[in-house]
């Protein structure tokens, strides 16, 4: 969902931007590409968080709309979300509002795999969220979540800085990102600890990995975007800007 602006100033590192729209740094085509591997057509799979699909309008790479969309690979995909934004994704099958802090209004073991796309950063009760999706999912099944790493730079500076001013400064950091597709953070669930905490090795078996996808917040400045490419180059893999949560459950 780059704009032009954004894109040029990718491309000076990324010069691969031009051929289709995508660096090899794209982190949602890697996400995607994988979730896409684990998909067969009798699945019914949950998009937990989902919100109103924003990519699905709003991105202007096709091939990356392409990976993302799910529906129409599996027999049913679900999104659910405690914000009413989510009744008009129209990247799914259906959709469901759900409360915050409660349970999940679906029967145990009822999705094969489940997609949490930059929610796990938003989780307060990371317990309960941990239980409830382990208990909808069919044994056998995947968990699949992209969240910032609690150690990235990216989400330490964010840490630093109170909820009511995200909105206001990611505004300037990215541009193209609308308000409506901003929500609080409070990053208890983006270590690879607290994923063998709550997603215990009894249960599933993880493949969870780290990565760096080109920066996003650089206000459209080439120079504040190669230093953040800097900034990762010099940093321990320990602080890749996210990660990619593979988990399947025994």
């Amino acid at each position: 969902m780059n704009d032009e602006r954004s894109d040029a100033v990718i491309g000076t590192a990324f010069p691969e931007i031009g051929a289709g729209g995508y660096t090899r740094a794209d982190g949602s085509v890697e996400f995607y590409s994988r979730v896409r591997s684990l998909l067969e057509p009798r699945m019914k799979v949950l998009d937990f968080g989902a919100g109103r699909a924003h990519w699905f309008e709003d991105d202007k790479c096709a091939y990356r709309r392409s990976v993302r969309q799910i529906r129409g690979k599996v027999a049913e995909v679900v999104a659910c979300d405690v914000d009413e934004a989510v009744m008009k994704n129209r990247a799914v099958d259906r959709a469901v509002l759900i409360e915050a802090e409660d349970q999940l209004p679906f029967p145990d073991r009822y999705f094969d795999l489940i997609v949490a796309d930059y929610v796990f950063e938003h989780v307060r009760d990371s317990h309960l969220v941990s239980r409830e999706l382990t208990r909808v999912l069919a044994t056998g099944g995947w968990i699949c979540a992209r969240t910032p790493n609690a150690y990235g730079y990216a989400t330490l500076m964010s840490r630093l800085i109170a909820n009511r001013f995200h909105v206001r400064l990611l505004g300037l950091a990215q541009p193209s990102r609308k308000a409506v597709d901003i929500f609080p953070t409070v990053y208890r669930l983006n270590t690879l600890r607290a994923v063998r905490r709550h997603f215990d090795a009894a249960s599933f078996d993880n493949f969870t990995y780290r990565y760096d996808a080109e920066p996003a917040y650089f206000f459209d400045s080439e120079f504040v975007f190669r230093a953040l490419r800097a900034l990762q180059w010099l940093l321990p893999p320990q602080c890749a800007s996210q990660l990619f949560i593979f988990l399947r459950k025994r």
